[in-house]
Protein backbone atom coordinates (compact mmCIF):
# COMPACT_ATOMS: atom_id res chain seq x y z
CA UNK A 1 0.00 0.00 0.00
CA UNK A 2 1.36 3.41 -0.97
CA UNK A 3 1.89 6.03 1.69
CA UNK A 4 1.24 9.72 1.24
CA UNK A 5 3.79 12.36 2.13
CA UNK A 6 2.67 15.58 3.77
CA UNK A 7 4.32 18.87 4.62
CA UNK A 8 4.57 20.01 8.22
CA UNK A 9 1.46 22.11 7.55
CA UNK A 10 -0.49 19.02 6.52
CA UNK A 11 -0.54 19.70 2.77
CA UNK A 12 -0.08 16.63 0.59
CA UNK A 13 3.17 16.58 -1.36
CA UNK A 14 2.22 15.84 -4.96
CA UNK A 15 4.53 14.15 -7.45
CA UNK A 16 4.74 17.44 -9.37
CA UNK A 17 5.78 19.34 -6.24
CA UNK A 18 8.41 16.72 -5.42
CA UNK A 19 9.74 16.88 -9.00
CA UNK A 20 10.02 20.68 -8.87
CA UNK A 21 11.81 20.55 -5.52
CA UNK A 22 14.42 18.08 -6.77
CA UNK A 23 14.84 20.04 -10.01
CA UNK A 24 15.60 23.14 -7.93
CA UNK A 25 18.11 21.24 -5.80
CA UNK A 26 19.84 19.90 -8.91
CA UNK A 27 20.07 23.29 -10.67
CA UNK A 28 20.96 25.37 -7.61
CA UNK A 29 23.34 22.90 -5.92
CA UNK A 30 24.26 19.65 -7.64
CA UNK A 31 25.03 20.93 -11.14
CA UNK A 32 27.18 23.77 -9.72
CA UNK A 33 29.48 21.49 -7.70
CA UNK A 34 32.09 18.91 -8.55
CA UNK A 35 31.78 16.55 -5.62
CA UNK A 36 34.83 14.41 -4.94
CA UNK A 37 32.84 11.62 -3.26
CA UNK A 38 29.37 10.40 -2.40
CA UNK A 39 29.81 11.54 1.20
CA UNK A 40 30.77 15.03 0.01
CA UNK A 41 27.68 15.10 -2.22
CA UNK A 42 25.43 14.03 0.65
CA UNK A 43 26.88 16.72 2.92
CA UNK A 44 26.51 19.41 0.24
CA UNK A 45 22.94 18.45 -0.60
CA UNK A 46 22.10 18.29 3.12
CA UNK A 47 23.43 21.83 3.61
CA UNK A 48 21.45 23.01 0.60
CA UNK A 49 18.22 21.46 1.90
CA UNK A 50 18.76 23.32 5.18
CA UNK A 51 19.23 26.54 3.19
CA UNK A 52 16.21 25.72 0.99
CA UNK A 53 13.94 25.30 4.02
CA UNK A 54 15.21 28.03 6.32
CA UNK A 55 16.75 30.81 4.22
CA UNK A 56 15.52 30.62 0.61
CA UNK A 57 12.28 32.58 -0.04
CA UNK A 58 9.65 30.69 -2.06
CA UNK A 59 7.30 32.51 -4.42
CA UNK A 60 4.59 29.90 -3.77
CA UNK A 61 4.72 30.88 -0.06
CA UNK A 62 4.42 34.64 -0.72
CA UNK A 63 8.15 35.17 -0.31
CA UNK A 64 8.43 33.26 2.96
CA UNK A 65 10.67 30.29 3.62
CA UNK A 66 9.04 26.93 4.42
CA UNK A 67 10.21 27.29 8.03
CA UNK A 68 8.50 30.68 8.28
CA UNK A 69 5.32 29.48 6.60
CA UNK A 70 4.92 26.21 8.48
CA UNK A 71 6.73 26.72 11.78
CA UNK A 72 6.35 30.49 12.28
CA UNK A 73 10.15 30.88 12.38
CA UNK A 74 11.66 34.40 12.29
CA UNK A 75 12.94 35.80 8.99
CA UNK A 76 16.55 34.97 8.08
CA UNK A 77 19.19 37.72 8.17
CA UNK A 78 20.73 37.04 4.74
CA UNK A 79 19.95 34.66 1.90
CA UNK A 80 23.27 32.87 1.45
CA UNK A 81 23.92 29.18 0.97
Amino acid sequence: MATRDHTAGGDEITPARRTLTWRTIKYEEVYLRAYASVSEARAGIGRYIGFYNSRRPHSSLDGETPDQAYFNSPAPHAATA
